[in-house]
């Protein structure tokens, strides 16, 4: 176990009380409406309230500085979403709001993720310029928050937005420059602060509904919230707020083509069309897939396990034969040349019979609050939090490299694809399944009812096989019909913060906060076959192989036995600190503040699939992977401020984190803010940083991954000695089969090290805000972020080249070889799992400009105009490794480790617009850009830019990605306002990716709205 403490910079001192709601842009009267991009933002700290935010217009709480401050004073950019602004968008959730910012780019994880294979289901993280989502701090009123018990990839930790609480949501600040001074660990890339109200009064609901507008996609919202008191006047204040947000779950089948179904042939560009990939396709047959959706039969040696010489598979039930789905019948041809196929197959198409587009999701929470004024001079808050989170789908998931339909077992049968006779796997699927240990225990029927060998003469003739009267056993290949996989994850978080600020003797301000948050995570499975009852009922012949669907619930559950798996993840915090005004300067005060922090933060994820008491004892097919540790941090933390002059403000910050697992690192930052006229200010500002290793990397079970990770071409020694498996694809297939993607069958197991170091970072920012005019305000800002000992897992292809070529594996790697071949059985296997530990070994660089643009123009009657625009241009992301050599990602696909093959588009922002009519109504039109990329990614052995990973179906260069929502609301008196949103108003289609497994055929970080569709969303509010 590892031990770590952490803090979270805190904003403390009575401004605090002063500045607890106020506007990032509060310092410009002209400025109504909510700007989605500003220089400052409040860090909304915990104890202030609304009324004496409006007090003071001028100073307020910043995130990532101690200090109250004017908002041209800050050397950090800060982009700012409202409550306001967020509902003027349609957007239905925070989650959803920070998804759309323009500096989260890259490996961000979204909801539609959870259906479609992902390690950390469920959840939905934030990764800001295009880094990981591990480098990316998420705070919560400026407090640090539990991790979502779950590890994106099984190494990343982060913090699931889906437990925000909305309702009380008043901002989110994103704070774009490394901030580990103030924050410590994680806050690399930045930070993002969700600031809740600290006072609320009266009573305020909002109920709404939405669908697509193909009828798929249903979605509702409701809300109430009560508060009484107020702060300035009676001294306290106390309020309560509970939510509930439903959304129905879409399916491939749901939508259009080419999105609802695993036939590509309708794909075509200068004149190449894709191919049928449904499973035995007519258009396409290559042998008998890996998955097939009933189950075929061959006669094998019942003391050697092996196929009898010059035998074919055929149907096990002959009669019931393809049950609902498409036979098809062999060409001649065909029927040659595939030595093991049945002179029938049957046709699935997994992605319309399965396909996953969105899980059904449903939330709901409650908020409470009680803040209370002592004296004159100090203040007092508690705030509970609860929030459950349940993400839940039935189906195959994508279509992919490991991912089964159903449940399918299989006899050391053939892979189909590209070695129609060779053997990748034993039971279950082996390297065919994501987490899966290599088993070489083949499933087959034997000839007589029996719990010993399978050569016994004993016992009665085995109904479930059809060779049982010769004396041999029957190899089995197919699903299970009639076991349909559902996963669901329910997470609850409880959430408990206190608090008291305040002032004493000469300007002296002081704060401590303190939280306890915890994250209970259950993940439940059904139909997953437990692999020593699939042996059981095999050998028994309890389960009805002739006739699934007459097999009795009974049956089935013994089969695959229901599941859950408990995880959790906790978070403890202790903050104080402590602020004085020291001397004056021309330009004012010098301020010093000193902290200290103490926190313990751990992950209890046992995995829920071990295979401790040998591999027969799991479930096949789920991820095995998990992590469990604990670590304290105690952090001393300064800041100094000091206004040399009227326009020159200078600011230096340091923090040091000790960590309980022997981890320690020192952070400083300085900046500088230049004003030479009221119009233009200068700002910079040059950190250092860290991320600490997550619970994955130094305390986890091994994580096994299936991103292809080169093309090897296997040796014609190796080829040989399995009959030249090659030739015999020639018919369909190029002619050189003996080029094979190694990565795309084999696991690559990555496993924890202890010794492992924090990650360095060195940030630069720089920019420039420009007000030429009241109302009217641009600004330009570059960053350059350097992480050096970057924790990755080495490479693989040496240690796969070596086992191939007979040489000796390299030190620190490990080889497990697949299931052997039956037809050749003495023949080297392929290899299952290729492993190796965590190593800090690459330095990662990335650079660009981030833009904004903000503007409001009044009209005499009232009307006005608001605009603002945020984008990023991602110049450049490139990986520096070990040995010296680079890999490039910005405009392509790379990196495949970071984001699961949705890319580094260079260019995202967004651009809104309000009318307001007065205070009767307003209509807001919000545009969402995304540039397109290449279909290249250098880490996976192509080069930059090059088209490495086109699949000729289409160009090499995938579309940018526009998509707009309107959003019409009107104000009916004082207490009620209604509203419509058309979200995708042009029904905007999402880009074809091809080569993307996050989404089939599309890119759900990218086109998320995309694949929807125009959808429709009415309702309404009310306040008394």
């Amino acid at each position: 176990m590892i031990k770590t403490r952490l803090l979270t910079g805190t904003v403390l001192g009575t401004a605090m009380l002063a500045t607890l709601a106020a506007p990032a842009h509060a310092q410009d009267a002209s400025a109504k409406a909510p700007a989605t991009t500003s220089t400052a933002a409040p860090n909304a700290p915990a104890g202030a309230d609304d009324a004496a935010a409006a007090a003071s217009s001028k100073e307020i709480v910043i995130t990532g500085t101690l200090f109250r401050s004017s908002a041209d004073n800050i050397a950090s950019p800060v982009t700012v979403l409202t409550a306001d602004d967020i509902a003027r968008r349609g957007i239905q959730t925070v989650q959803g709001a920070i998804q759309t910012l323009a500096s989260n780019n890259g490996p961000a994880l979204t909801n539609s993720f959870t259906a479609n294979g992902a390690f950390a289901g469920g959840a939905s993280a934030v990764s800001l310029r295009g880094l990981s989502t591990n480098s990316t701090l998420v705070l919560f009123d400026g407090l640090r928050a539990a991790y979502y018990p779950l590890a994106d990839d099984g190494s990343r930790n982060f913090v699931d937005l889906n437990t925000i609480p909305d309702e009380i949501v008043e901002r989110v600040d994103v704070l774009k420059d490394g901030a580990s001074s103030t924050y410590g660990a994680d806050a690399v890339a930045g930070v993002v602060n969700i600031i809740t109200k600290k006072q609320i009064n009266g009573v305020s609901g909002m109920a709404e509904g939405g669908i697509a507008q193909r009828g798929y996609g249903g979605n509702q919202r409701v809300s109430l919230t009560a508060g009484f008191g107020d702060l300035a006047s009676q001294g306290f204040n106390v309020y309560i707020s509970g939510h509930f947000i439903n959304q129905n779950a879409i399916y491939n089948r749901d939508l259009p083509a080419p999105f609802n179904s695993d036939n590509q042939s309708n794909i075509c560009y200068q004149g190449s069309c894709g191919i049928d990939n449904r499973q035995n396709s007519p258009l396409n047959f290559s042998g008998i897939s890996s998955i097939v959706p009933v189950f075929v039969v061959r006669p094998g040696n019942a003391t050697t396990h092996v196929a009898i010489p010059g035998s074919r598979y055929q149907f096990l039930n002959p009669a019931t034969g393809c049950g609902s789905y498409q036979p098809y019948n062999l060409t001649a041809a065909e029927f040659a040349n595939f030595t093991n196929a049945p002179p029938t197959v049957c046709t699935q198409d997994v992605v319309h019979d399965g396909g996953i587009v969105e899980p059904h999701t449903q939330r709901w929470g409650a908020s409470a609050r009680a803040s209370v004024n002592i004296g004159e001079s100090a203040h007092a808050y508690l705030e509970f939090n609860f929030e459950q989170s349940i993400s839940a789908y039935s189906g195959y998931g994508l279509p992919g490299p490991g991912i089964p339909t159903n449940s399918l077992i299989r006899a050391n049968g053939p892979t189909g694809v590209i070695y129609p006779r060779f053997s990748t796997a034993g039971l279950a699927g082996g390297a065919n399944a994501p987490g899966s240990a290599p088993l070489a225990l083949p499933v087959y029927i034997c000839p007589r009812l029996t719990v010993g060998d399978c050569n016994a003469t004993n016992g009665t003739l085995n109904p479930q096989n059809p060779f049982a009267a010769q004396g041999e056993e029957a190899l089995l290949l197919g699903t299970l019909p009639d076991l349909k996989q559902y996963t669901s994850q329910r997470s609850r978080v409880y959430r408990l913060a206190g608090g008291i600020n305040g002032s004493f003797g000469d300007s002296w301000d002081y704060s401590v906060n303190a939280l306890g948050m915890i994250n209970d995570l259950r993940r439940s499975y059904d139909g997953y076959v437990y692999i020593q009852h699939l042996l059981d009922v095999v050998k028994d012949g309890s389960y009805n192989f002739v006739n699934p669907m007459a097999n009795s619930k009974a049956v089935l559950h013994y089969l695959a036995p229901h599941l859950d798996n408990d995880d959790n993840s906790q978070m403890y915090e202790l903050d104080a600190n402590l602020t004085h005004e020291l001397f004056q300067l021309p330009g004012g005060a010098v301020q010093v503040a000193v902290g200290g922090s103490v926190r313990r933060e751990s992950v209890n994820s046992p995995s829920g699939n071990p295979d401790y008491n040998g591999p027969t004892q799991r479930y096949f097919v789920l991820n095995a992977f998990g992590a469990i540790g604990h670590r304290w941090v105690e952090s001393p933390y300064f800041e100094i401020k000091a206004p040399v002059l009227t326009s020159l403000n200078l600011d230096l910050s340091g923090r040091y984190d000790n960590y309980s697992s022997g981890q320690h690192a020192f952070s400083p930052k300085a900046g500088v803010v230049f004003t030479p006229v009221r119009q233009l200010t200068f700002r910079g500002a040059i950190s250092k940083g860290f991320r600490i290793p997550s619970f994955g990397e130094s305390s986890a079970l091994p994580t096994t991954g299936y991103v292809p990770i080169s093309l090897t071409t296997l040796p014609a020694a190796f080829l040989a000695s399995h009959s030249n498996p090659g030739v015999t694809c020639t018919a369909d297939k190029p002619a050189n089969c003996s080029a094979y993607l190694i990565g795309a069958t084999t696991g690559q197991e990555s496993t924890a090290n202890p010794d492992l170091k924090p990650e360095k970072s060195r940030n630069i920012s720089a920019g420039v805000d420009i007000k030429p005019m009241r109302g009217l305000k641009f600004s330009i800002d570059y960053y350059n972020i350097r992480k050096t000992g970057a924790i990755t897992a080495p490479p693989f292809s040496a240690a796969l080249n070596a086992y191939y070529n007979g040489q000796p594996i390299p030190a620190g790697y490990t080889i497990t070889p697949a299931a052997a071949d039956i037809i050749n059985p003495a023949a080297l296997p392929l290899v299952s799992v290729v492993s190796a530990s965590y190593v800090n070994a690459n330095t990662i660089k990335t650079d660009g400009f981030d833009f904004a643009a903000t503007a409001t123009v009044h009209f005499a009657n009232g009307w006005s105009i608001q605009s603002s625009a945020d984008a990023e241009y991602i110049r450049k992301l490139e990986t520096v490794f070990a040995d010296g050599h680079v890999e490039r990602y910005d405009g392509t696909l790379g990196n495949f480790n970071l984001t699961a093959g949705s890319g580094t588009p260079k260019w995202k922002g967004s651009w809104q617009n309000t009318l307001n009519f007065g205070q009767r109504a307003s209509i807001t039109g919000t545009a969402y850009y995304t540039s397109g990329y290449d279909l290249s990614a250098q880490d996976q052995g192509t080069g930059y830019k090059d088209c490495g990973l086109t699949t000729g179906i289409q160009a090499c260069h995938v579309k940018r990605f526009i998509d707009v929502d309107l959003t019409g609301q009107i104000n009916v008196g004082k207490a009620f306002t209604f509203y419509a949103n058309i979200l995708n108003l042009f029904d905007a289609k999402p880009s074809l990716d091809t080569v993307t497994y996050g989404g089939y055929l599309y890119n759900p970080v990218v086109s998320e709205a995309g694949i929807i569709g125009r959808a429709f969303r009415v309702g309404g509010r009310f306040k008394f």
